[in-house]
């Protein structure tokens, strides 16, 4: 049995706010990850939005500045946040991009040396986190997922991958086609190699259409984001759940950019919209 160590402990709108350490058998090295469960969990497992990061950020950024916690304390959900990569590497070039290796895992599993040692974060934010997550703490395996930008792209494709896992998806600012964006192609490039049939199986828009089961899907999108129209391409995820009838709602958000202000503004919204989708029986407004 993996152990787990804490870091950290606060107490936070009735319920704790935790930051756990494990040795990561998918990435080969030591993780840190963010946990607020809320006061429910004291008495009853409660289910588990799992908020992907962005490019850069860590387990903290979303626990520090979204300010999700008093919502979801309301709801009786648990919130858990893992880091963006592999920590402690230090392969080589690996810290020398803040687009690329450190901070920018992509959430996929890498092929090409020498990422593929440890750069399965896919395999680490869909299974063996929440393996854990649910064998060591008080949460059920009811999963909702959602993210921002690279972690939006993240929450997308593990929504899209393996719907089966997840009772309902949603996304900030997503990188929603990065097969051909800058972000993406660099990253995929890198992870996955040369070959472009290799990177279908990890971009939205290209998963759409080879769903198994279709997760209604909500965006939310700053109409002032500096990145929409060159890395985010929205609008070609929004095609192809046209051609293919995928329930998706696309809001932009005249005058927000690509920060967690915007995040903050509106992740009540998605905590509801999550908390619809698990049944969770609220008297929050």
């Amino acid at each position: 049995m993996t152990k787990i160590l804490e870091i950290s402990r606060s107490r936070l709108h009735g319920g704790q706010q935790l930051r756990l350490q494990h040795h990561s058998s998918a990435l080969k090295c030591d993780m840190v990850f963010g946990v607020f469960l809320p006061p429910q969990a004291e008495s009853d497992p409660v289910p588990v939005l799992y908020w992907l990061s962005g490019l850069t950020c860590t387990d903290e950024n979303f626990a520090q500045k979204s300010g999700a916690q008093k919502l979801a304390a309301e709801l009786g959900m648990a919130i858990v946040c893992p880091d963006t990569s592999p920590r402690g590497t230090d392969l080589p070039g690996e810290h020398d991009d803040w687009d690329f290796g450190s901070g920018a895992g992509f959430y996929l599993n890498a092929t090409q040396s020498p990422w593929s040692d440890h750069y399965n974060m896919y395999d680490y934010v869909s299974r063996e986190l929440p393996a854990l997550v649910e064998t060591t703490l008080p949460v059920t395996d009811q999963r909702c997922v959602s993210g921002h930008s690279m972690g939006g792209h993240g929450a997308l494709m593990c929504a899209l991958k393996d719907p089966d896992r997840y009772v309902s998806a949603s996304a900030f600012a997503p990188i929603c086609h990065p097969t051909e964006t800058p972000w993406g192609i660099k990253a995929f490039t890198h992870y996955l190699g040369e070959n472009r049939n290799h990177w279908q199986a990890w971009d939205a828009t290209q998963l759409v259409p080879t769903v198994t089961r279709q997760l209604p899907i909500l965006i939310d999108q700053g109409g002032d984001d500096e990145f929409l129209a060159n890395q985010l391409r929205p609008g070609s995820l929004e095609q192809a759940c046209i051609c293919t009838h995928h329930p998706l709602e696309v809001r932009i958000q005249a005058g927000y950019d690509h920060s967690y202000y915007f995040i903050a503004s509106f992740i009540g919204d998605h905590l509801r919209y999550h908390a619809r989708a698990l049944e969770l029986e609220t008297h929050s407004h």
